[in-house]
């Protein structure tokens, strides 16, 4: 083939922004030259993604991560701008990279665990056509018919997304049956955002050839049953390396002060999922506690035994929130933290 296939993938106008793509061909050259500052700028109708009017409707496409998908076609993460060149008001992306270059000294580390339900038509996977299956129970880390369903489709992914650069460092059945579980690191803030999108991209087109749907919502079956979540797990440098109970206690105060702040941005209809139950705490309250599935932040028992030097984990972001508003207040949070810490010392 002397042709190279681009698959430009980017985020539309939705207040749950959903993923978009469409695939241009370029004449081929060395995949040492597939980056994205040598790839060209795109545009498309923004009229049809609710980022633009009928009338002037262009939109434009910024390659910034490129994506090896096989020898010749790669997936092209892009911003979305406006004709003059400047963010588009929908391009989280834009808002939290300069905070990232920032604070880049300070090294912050992300691991999103990605939850989702898969779907068959219009039921979850593993749901008989009338009714539910049986409680909850047996379906978390489970194995054989009848306990799980999409085992395939999560290994799948998994090869998939560690061959193209993606560190997911695990998967696993959830609480739920049709349920998943994968995590996504990275040391490098705008990585781990980006590689957590694409992560999502990877799964909805694997889900074509599986014959799955891929449904993030909080809460996909009201009753009770599990929702679905983002748990993000961060640190940095200080955090890991430096940290103690005093400073533990004046972060956790500070993202108490601004819960508010934070479950603005952890995604829509959040509070389905945020009830007091199923291991959450409620979306009203802020709590933090060692080893505690139900707070609102959960300090490992390995961070506490460490002298509290290692990670927390946020289990408040559902699991269509945007990483890049995520990743931005957790770090404006800690930040404040710091600053407030080392000007009572």
């Amino acid at each position: 083939m002397n042709k190279l296939k681009l698959e430009y993938v980017w985020l539309d106008g939705n207040p749950t922004q959903s993923l978009r793509s469409k695939v241009k061909t370029l004449k081929w050259m060395d995949n040492t030259q597939v980056k994205a500052e040598n790839l060209p700028t795109w545009n498309f109708d923004g009229s049809s993604t609710l980022q633009a009017m009928g009338n002037y409707s262009e939109c434009n496409l910024k390659p910034v991560r490129v994506y090896q998908w096989n020898a010749y076609h790669y997936f092209v993460l892009c911003e979305v701008m406006n004709p003059d060149g400047t963010p588009h008001p929908t391009n989280q992306r834009a808002k939290l990279d300069p905070i990232a270059k920032e604070k880049k000294e300070e090294d912050y580390w992300w691991g999103f665990e990605q939850e989702f339900f898969l779907t068959k038509g219009d039921k979850i996977a593993g749901f008989p056509e009338n009714g539910f299956p049986k409680a909850q129970g047996p379906y978390y880390c489970g194995v054989g018919a009848g306990q799980v369903v999409g085992r395939r489709l999560s290994e799948a992914h998994l090869n998939r997304c560690l061959d193209m650069g993606i560190d997911l460092t695990g998967t696993n059945a959830e609480v739920a049956i049709g349920q998943w579980e994968y995590q996504c690191f990275s040391e490098d803030t705008m990585k781990a955002c980006d590689d957590l999108w694409m992560s999502r991209y990877v799964l909805y087109r694997l889900g074509e050839d599986y014959g799955y749907g891929i449904d993030l919502s909080p809460k996909p079956v009201k009753g009770d049953w599990n929702g679905s979540g983002c748990h993000t797990n961060f640190s940095n440098n200080e955090i890991r390396t430096s940290n103690d109970n005093h400073k533990t206690l004046n972060l956790m105060n500070t993202f108490k002060e601004n819960h508010q702040k934070h479950i603005a941005v952890y995604g829509e209809a959040n509070d389905q999922r945020l009830t007091g139950d199923h291991e959450t705490q409620h979306i009203n309250s802020f709590s933090w506690a060692v080893g505690d599935r139900g707070s609102s932040i959960r300090v490992p028992v390995s961070t506490r035994e460490n002298g509290y030097n290692g990670y927390f984990e946020d289990r408040r972001p559902a699991s269509n929130c945007d990483p890049y508003r995520v990743a931005k207040v957790i770090i404006e949070s800690t930040e404040e933290a710091t600053k407030n810490y080392y000007s009572k010392a």
